[in-house]
């Protein structure tokens, strides 16, 4: 350990040394007027004597393939204050308890321990790590070991611009933020959670601090944000950010699936059609990212290929769990925990032989992840059912108009960021939303004269009496408790007549209210399960699956809505597919009623329905 030390002086000395020359000239190029040979002659030496007194990389870090792990990310918490689609359920995930994670010290006894074997970075991440009240603290004391040369973190920049400040002060020296999407009711969608704007005046705050590049991670999904590609690359030409295009991966419980990923090249493919010109950057040793910029742009782009080109090969990164424990791999199972070897009182060298033998276990790579990754279908397949993202038949919009930039370079935050325009292509453009889609016939978009004439089908499905009344003609909720539970589907429809003027906004995405489609969307998605609260005697029906999709039809001015519910159990989904259907109607009104009230709602109607003991229906 004492060699250490020593290398690093010797490093410092070679470097004034070799630097001495006033010319400003490359350290690798002799000064005017001296023998090139001599300068050449003379470097060799200094670098053939760093190497016989450089001390060797820590032997517990490298692995049985000789790769050097000098990157270590410590998570702070388990806790998160959004809820990411791609990333947990709705409800959170469990806990562990308090008593169970790293405490303050314990953090800071490992960074020391693992800074001294030859860690030069550490990224703190969660969860949120923001949300840790000691953040400030942990970073200040960081800052203090020597060796270190990076302190990073990665946050969701909820927390940021409050924070930042006192983290510059203390030491915080590179900042990734996530963001997936630039449109405010998007963003809600994806992280179930309000903050659009606190995330953009974060991305302002630190480049006004003077942060750069400010990292910003976008992972893209097929049918939610691929659209956006371009709009997040206009960023980049005025501002100093490395937006980072990340390619959608396997989480526990994120229902992940090939045809959700767009791989990098297809995300190249669709940026190099509108800048050529784009060129490739060098990359970094052990870097896990593809960087490219455009031609006389502040800021770049980055590709980060876990899944179509993975990085194994170079990765120099260990993991430490909230909980204390260590994982070589992030796709891996294995882990060991340091906390509870920490809290049995081991000593340094027990804990470096721990982590030794863990780093010595490392695999060449996630094997067990790119088995699944040798055939994947094609990228242009709908989504699988169940997908909750899919957003069909979307164009790609050209630009986030340099507005935007403008209003960050500014040093505003936006209040109403406007949208970016949709290309228009030869012809009508479509737009099609749609929640989800499946893989047969009916789950393309709605066009007219493209539904194929319905019939009813089983037996008669009307009745004679009205079910929700009793025998004295009063109101009364119908007693399902001994029915069957069957497979129940229905779907129901609207047409939402807009008009000329609102429906040129709605069709280039102009609205000063944000995505109208993507709104109503949502809405109808939400009505179909609060159906029960907004009607009065229907039943609580668990939804298992709701999709909601919208046309343009601009024979008549039109969006044409297409609701879809389904469960299991011994009622049926009817009315949750109306309410979808009307809610997202009338979502649409509230939208446009600013640029016009001759806006008519109409042909709220059953489509069909399967399941129940009086059969199926099919409208004619």
């Amino acid at each position: 350990m004492a060699a250490r030390p020593l290398s690093r002086m010797l490093r410092r000395v070679l470097r004034s040394i070799v630097r001495s020359c006033s010319s400003g000239a490359p350290v690798t190029q002799p000064c005017p007027g001296e023998p090139s040979q001599a300068a050449a002659e003379e470097l060799s030496r200094r670098r053939q004597f760093l190497r016989e007194h450089a001390a060797p990389f820590s032997a517990f870090l490298t692995d049985s393939f000789g790769r050097q792990h000098s990157y270590l990310r410590i998570s702070l918490t388990e806790k998160c204050n959004l809820r990411c689609q791609y990333c947990m359920p709705e409800e959170g995930v469990p806990l562990t308890p308090k008593a169970d994670l790293l405490t303050t010290e314990e953090i800071l006894t490992l960074a020391r321990l693992f800074v001294k074997e030859g860690v030069t970075k550490i990224r703190l991440t969660g969860g949120e790590p923001l949300i840790r009240p000691d953040v400030v603290d942990i970073v200040a004391q960081l800052r203090r070991l020597e060796g270190l040369r990076t302190i990073g973190v990665t946050t969701n920049g909820i927390n940021l611009a409050r924070l930042l400040p006192q983290l510059q002060k203390a030491g915080l020296s590179a900042i990734n933020i996530s963001l997936d999407t630039l449109v405010p009711a998007k963003f809600e969608f994806i992280v179930r959670r309000k903050g659009f704007y606190k995330v953009m005046e974060g991305i302002h705050k630190a480049i006004e601090l003077g942060y750069s590049p400010v990292k910003v991670n976008c992972v893209v999904m097929r049918g939610l944000n691929e659209d956006e590609l371009l709009d997040f690359v206009i960023l980049t030409k005025g501002l100093p950010l490395d937006v980072r295009f990340i390619e959608y991966m396997p989480f526990d419980g994120n229902k992940w699936n090939f045809k959700k990923m767009v791989s990098y090249k297809e995300m190249l493919d669709t940026i190099r059609q509108q800048w050529p010109e784009l060129e490739k950057l060098p990359e970094e040793e052990s870097s896990t990212a593809k960087a490219f910029k455009i031609p006389g742009s502040q800021g770049q782009i980055s590709f980060i290929t876990s899944m179509s080109e993975h990085f194994c090969g170079t990765c120099n990164r260990l993991r430490i769990t909230a909980d204390g424990n260590l994982k070589v791999c992030l796709f891996g199972n294995s882990e060991v925990s340091l906390r509870d070897h920490l809290r049995a009182g081991a000593s340094e060298q027990e804990l470096l032989r721990i982590i030794g033998a863990a780093v010595g276990r490392k695999k060449r790579q996630h094997a067990e992840l790119f088995l699944m990754f040798q055939d994947p279908p094609p990228a242009n397949l709908s989504i699988s059912s169940g997908d909750p993202f899919h957003v069909q038949g979307l164009r790609p919009r050209v630009s986030f108009s340099s507005q935007m930039a403008t209003l960050w370079k500014g040093r505003g935050v936006p209040q109403t960021p406007p949208v970016a325009q949709q290309r228009l292509g030869s012809g009508s453009p479509q737009r099609c939303y749609t929640s989800h889609a499946d893989s047969d016939a009916n789950s393309k978009c709605l066009s007219p004269g493209s539904q194929a004439p319905a019939t009813p089908s089983g037996p008669p499905s009307t009745s004679e009496q009205l079910s929700h009344v009793d025998s004295e003609g009063r109101a009364a909720m119908v007693d399902v408790g001994g029915k069957p539970d069957t497979e129940r589907v229905a779907v129901a429809s609207a047409v939402v007549l807009l008009g000329p003027v609102a429906f040129k906004l709605v069709q280039q995405n102009q609205l000063k209210k944000g995505d109208a489609l993507v709104v109503a969307q949502l809405a109808g998605v939400q009505a179909a399960k609060l159906t029960s609260q907004l009607i009065p005697l229907c039943h609580h029906v668990a939804l298992s699956h709701v999709q909601v999709r919208l046309e343009l039809d601009s024979t008549r001015h039109a969006v044409v809505i297409q609701a879809s519910c389904r469960a299991r159990g011994p009622t049926g989904v009817e009315m949750e597919a109306l309410t979808s259907a009307a809610v997202a109607a009338l979502t649409l009104y509230d939208m446009c009623k600013a640029v016009s009230r001759d806006i008519v709602l109409g042909e709220i109607k059953l489509i069909s329905k399967t399941g129940g003991q009086r059969g199926d229906f099919h409208r004619a």
